[in-house]
């Protein structure tokens, strides 16, 4: 993880840590690194999600990108796998969505695509962080009729939408699906999406005011989305969160579906129609043991990444997996999308209940998973870089291990974008688990400067 970027692009709290400077030279420099060998003025499109402070780092990184050359499409409050789409589709040189997905109004993030819709390698992302942070003086700046201009095509989203119908290619007409956009991007696209479909579609917070995303709602919040399942008669409750990568269900019975489940029951529904290539799925190191056990029961094979769906990408075009994601809901259909996308997941979900006739709860069923529980840590970046270096949090690990035995694991990790230390723990005894992971929690704490 480098200095500027985490796992899901730069990150920080709007107006403090990412600010409009800041803002204004990555695009700057974003510009100088995806632009260097283009011959005509290079056209960059930005996207935004519904935070209050996502206006000002727009109009911060358009000035940027402008200031170097380059063209700005400006597309307006669009889901983040918009912009992916968008940026092959529009022949664009990149793609810059600002967003802070599932996180709370205050912070906000820069996440920047290449000109094939894909999230940045890390070579490329350091190439902008040494320019942004070290040394801007190989940047030139033009004037007159080669300083970039900014045009606005909020209308650009529709192709989206109709990108995603065109993938599902299913009739939803009889389905009834309650919907949480997070009051995010998908307050923009999601009714007008599954009712293309079919589907009758009851909305949940879809009224963003700039201060309300993910605000007790969304795929990270998923209480007011099971008590409205368990009070009406739907089949499917969807949530996305603020960017609308993501996306968690609930089954008819207000029973939760994560992640793992839901890339259980694509595997599955894959294999069976013959489209699994190589009968394999893609999972990182915190998606929950259940999953291996659904796997060998199926045949499905699984390969294992680090946690981030830009690494579960990379390895699905290694080798041409064609399904793969998080437990918290990124999940990537490569045959259709170069990134995590909540909104085509959930379309994707909806399409095995109606083209089966299964229940959402008939078809997560086929994973159970284990009990796990995680405490997340608050934590400097001096205390994540001592990690693993550590002798006491390295001792209570192994003592965790050793505690654990072969019924369960456990999964000590920095995140990439948020100041914390996640201890996770997964075990048939749920009691043992919350007493091994609050032990091992109150070592990294008594670590903390």
């Amino acid at each position: 993880m480098g200095r500027l970027f985490g796992t899901d692009g730069a990150r920080g709290i709007a107006n403090k840590e990412l600010t409009c400077e800041l803002a204004t030279n990555i695009g700057r420099a974003a510009a100088y690194v995806l632009t260097e060998r283009t011959t005509e003025k290079a056209k960059v499109l930005i996207g935004k999600d519904t935070r209050i402070s996502s206006n000002m780092l727009e109009m911060a990184l358009a000035a940027g990108l402008c200031s170097v050359g380059a063209d700005v499409v400006l597309v307006g409050f669009v889901p983040t796998p918009a912009i992916a789409y968008l940026v092959k589709e529009r022949k664009a040189d990149a793609g810059i969505m600002i967003s802070a997905s599932h996180n709370p109004c205050e912070f906000n993030g820069i996440k920047i695509f290449d000109g094939n819709g894909y999230k940045l390698p890390d070579a490329l992302e350091e190439e902008i962080e040494a320019l942004v942070l070290d040394d801007m003086s190989p940047i030139e700046f033009p004037v007159g009729r080669e300083v970039g201009s900014v045009f606005y095509r909020y209308d650009l989203v529709d192709d989206y939408i109709d990108h995603i119908i065109e993938s599902v290619k299913t009739d939803l007409s009889g389905l009834k699906i309650a919907i949480d956009c997070a009051n995010g991007c998908a307050s923009y696209t999601a009714q007008k999406l599954f009712s293309g479909l079919g589907a009758e579609c009851y909305m949940m917070h879809n009224s963003p005011n700039g201060i309300n995303i993910n605000a007790g709602c969304g795929s990270t919040h998923m209480e007011d989305l099971i008590d409205y399942v368990n009070g009406h008669e739907v089949d499917l409750g969807l949530a996305f969160d603020g960017d609308s990568d993501r996306c968690l269900a609930v089954d008819e019975n207000g029973n939760l579906i994560d992640g793992d489940r839901l890339i259980a029951a694509f595997a599955l529904d894959m294999k069976r129609r013959g489209v699994l290539n190589d009968d394999t799925a893609v999972v990182t190191v915190m998606t929950n043991l259940g999953f291996k056990h659904f796997a060998k029961e199926y045949g499905i094979n699984v390969k294992e990444t680090k946690v981030g769906d830009r690494y579960v990408l990379e390895e699905m075009l290694k080798n041409n997996y064609v399904i793969g994601g998080e437990q918290s809901g990124h999940i990537i259909f490569k045959s259709f999308a170069t990134t995590g996308d909540g909104q085509l997941s959930g379309a994707m979900f909806a399409a095995i209940l109606a083209t089966t006739g299964k229940s959402a709860s008939e078809v997560a069923s086929v994973m159970t998973v284990l009990p796990q529980t995680m405490i997340n840590v608050e934590a400097s970046a001096e205390l994540k870089a001592k990690l693993s270096t550590d002798e006491d949090i390295v001792n209570a690990i192994a003592e965790a291990e050793k505690a654990l035995g072969d019924s369960g694991r456990i999964l000590v990790r920095a995140s990439g974008t948020e100041p914390l230390i996640r201890v996770m723990l997964e075990g048939t005894n749920i009691a043992e688990i919350k007493r091994i992971a609050k032990q091992v929690a109150g070592v990294i704490k008594g670590k903390e400067v």
